[in-house]
């Protein structure tokens, strides 16, 4: 976890933490729904649910990489393109370079839409990213050109060390907690007395009565729900 200065001498309205895949770079779209759609774009024949058991076993094998901590967004794209192509039965027959392309152009382009609105939260809130992920989180961040606008980054399983990281907030700050896992971003921080924001298609159903505070469908929607 690591916190750094907040950029600013505004008054800081408060704490806005966001989850990375699936909030930051999508539309709360899962990683393994994107990369099916790059896969049968490339001319991947597999179901959805054959895939994701491969995308899971593609997922397992990344994170045992000795070398993952040193893999930034791209790199992490193509490896994670090429561990999954081997659990598949035509993998052999598709290039793990049209795959990763789609899956990272369509990345940049959610990435940089969200970064306006990043730049104009980041005038009044303090921002952080509290997401599960392989080691490399602030590697990727300072790739896709995000890190600058967090002053906290931290593991999903971190809510408490997060919001308690010298110089994050006041105790009577208000905190926000913004993702598209209900069980991994929503449910928790709501238990530490967050609002939340949870990013979702229409049609998802919240598994608890009360839960979230918001509900969004594309992450911009946030600015309007903070005011700024």
């Amino acid at each position: 976890m690591t916190a750094a200065p907040s950029a600013g001498s505004c008054v800081v309205r408060g704490l806005v933490l966001f989850d990375f895949g699936g909030t930051l770079d999508a539309d709360g779209a899962r990683w393994s729904v994107r990369f099916h759609a790059a896969y049968r774009a490339a001319g991947g024949a597999e179901p959805f649910p054959a895939f994701e058991v491969a995308f899971r076993a593609s997922d397992r094998a990344l994170e045992r990489r000795t070398d993952i901590g040193s893999l930034g967004f791209r790199a992490m794209v193509d490896a994670q393109t090429a561990l999954l192509l081997t659990g598949l039965p035509d993998g052999a027959q598709l290039g793990t370079q049209a795959i990763a392309d789609q899956f990272y152009a369509t990345t940049l382009t959610v990435v940089r839409r969200n970064e306006e609105l990043l730049a104009q939260l980041h005038e009044s809130y303090q921002l952080g990213v509290v997401s599960n992920f392989t080691g490399n989180l602030e590697l990727c961040l300072k790739e896709l050109g995000l890190m600058r606008y967090f002053t906290v980054v931290a593991d999903s399983g971190l809510f408490r060390h997060a919001l308690g990281c010298p110089g994050v907030r006041p105790a009577s700050t208000p905190a926000w907690m913004v993702g598209d896992n209900f069980e991994s971003d929503i449910r928790p921080a709501a238990a530490l007395g967050l609002s939340t924001a949870w990013l979702a298609p229409r049609t998802s159903k919240s598994p608890e009565a009360g839960l979230p505070t918001v509900r969004l469908t594309a992450l911009p929607q946030l600015a309007k729900v903070l005011a700024c």
